[in-house]
């Protein structure tokens, strides 16, 4: 019997006994559930409940609540977008006025139920007949099978016209030894593919890694890096030129989302500010706005500098106010010495250090092991990184982190010990 049929038998009443009975499974009492269980049902559906117990368990990350009624393989989970970051995408989709969309490589279909629920009907493909049976249960799962039609096929073969939009969402992960694909040209479908595909649609979208590099972007498309929560997800290219206003589409643009705020900075195509000496405040830029190269926007908004022409760390000398970096008071900038930096922080009374490193070969868990830190009550934020070429240590506290008793106007920072 293949994956498909146990599949089914998942979703029939026996199968899904089983599901609720592994509602709180713990699996590292796997062996003893499974013994339980097959005293009373067949040990292929047994198995197949504890696998899709545990992949519940893992996509509630993504899928918060709702992954407890959904359905997925070890795929599905692995590369199907956040529930935020697919909302945040349908609702522009919506917003630029789509109606109706092509899902190609849907997956078990995680973007097709965003889409569904911003009112978009969606043809869902996939070429996987396991992805596409999770798909429809999903769909059938969540109340949006009317909206969700699943059709299992090669997506290079679907005829899109007659949508307002095509999503593309290529396998990025090998299907032997695991690990991800960091060359455009070898996703599944090629990058070449869906970027032709997309330019039949009046609108299109297309998921890609957030390496990707910018020389491999094409020119006639908008390009939005998304981080939720701080941290990055991924790209979307989108193609067309429809919207107006904040919605509108931008070909040749470059843009940073921030989640779950929702601003959204688009690149002014400014020249990287000039590196200067490190004033009172350092503002570490969100990953998006980094991936998105738009570092130097976000200096121009704090009227600050780099510290290194090479290291995406702004400086200034007050405090402005920025969604799209985190801003932290420098109080001290030293040469690299481990000897120097246990000893000020012994004498300070740090007890707990976050170490933060860029542009430096010296390992965080390697130097915190080094540092030996007592138990000191006071915090620190210690960056790693490069200032003028050199090898530095830059001591300071978030702006708003009241256990390191922060003064809105800093002294000048101490340059050295």
């Amino acid at each position: 019997m293949n994956d498909l049929d146990v599949f089914d038998r998942l979703l029939a009443p026996e199968g899904q006994t089983l599901l609720a009975e592994l509602r709180h499974h713990d699996p590292s009492d796997e062996l003893a559930a499974a013994t339980r269980l097959r005293r009373d049902h067949p040990a292929d559906l047994v198995s197949a409940a504890l696998g899709q117990a545990q992949l519940r368990q893992r996509a509630v990350a993504k899928f918060g609540a709702d992954a407890w009624r959904m359905y997925f393989t070890p795929n599905g989970v692995e590369q199907s977008t956040r529930a935020t970051v697919a909302a945040h995408r349908a609702a522009r989709l919506a917003a630029l006025g789509v109606r109706t969309l092509a899902d190609l490589c849907c997956g078990i279909g995680g973007d097709a139920i965003a889409l569904a629920r911003a009112g978009i009907r969606v043809l869902a493909v996939d070429r996987d007949p396991l992805a596409c049976a999770a798909a429809r249960a999903n769909a059938e799962a969540l109340g949006l099978a009317e909206l969700i039609e699943v059709r299992c096929a090669d997506v290079t073969e679907v005829d899109t016209a007659g949508y307002d939009a095509v999503f593309v969402d290529p396998a990025r992960r090998k299907k032997t030894r695991g690990g991800r694909i960091f060359d455009p040209e070898a996703y599944s479908p090629p990058l070449s593919w869906a970027v032709e595909a997309a330019r039949k649609a009046p609108v299109a979208a297309l998921k890609i890694a957030p390496g990707v590099p910018h020389d491999a972007l094409p020119e006639d498309a908008e390009t939005e890096w998304i981080s939720d929560g701080g941290d990055v997800k991924e790209a979307v290219v989108w193609f067309g030129a429809a919207g107006d206003g904040a919605d509108r589409l931008t070909p040749g643009g470059r843009r940073a989302t921030l989640l779950p705020s929702g601003d959204s900075l688009l690149g002014a195509g400014l020249p990287d500010p000039e590196p200067g000496p490190v004033g009172g405040w350092l503002y570490e830029p969100d990953g998006a706005v980094i991936r998105a190269h738009l570092v130097a926007e976000v200096a121009r908004q704090v009227g600050g500098r780099l510290i290194d022409p090479t290291i995406a760390y702004i400086t200034a000398d007050r405090l402005a106010g920025t969604p799209y970096a985190t801003a932290y008071a420098i109080t001290d900038v030293l040469p690299f010495h481990v000897k120097k930096l246990k000893a000020l922080l012994r004498e300070r009374g740090v007890g707990i250090a976050v170490i933060k490193k860029r542009g430096s070969a010296v390992e965080p868990e390697e130097l915190r092991k080094k540092l030996k830190l007592g138990g000191g009550r006071k915090s620190c934020t210690i960056f790693l990184t490069r200032v003028a070429g050199a090898p530095a240590m830059l001591l300071g506290h978030p702006a708003t982190d009241p256990a390191s008793d922060p003064d809105p106007d800093p002294d000048p920072v101490t340059p050295g010990r």
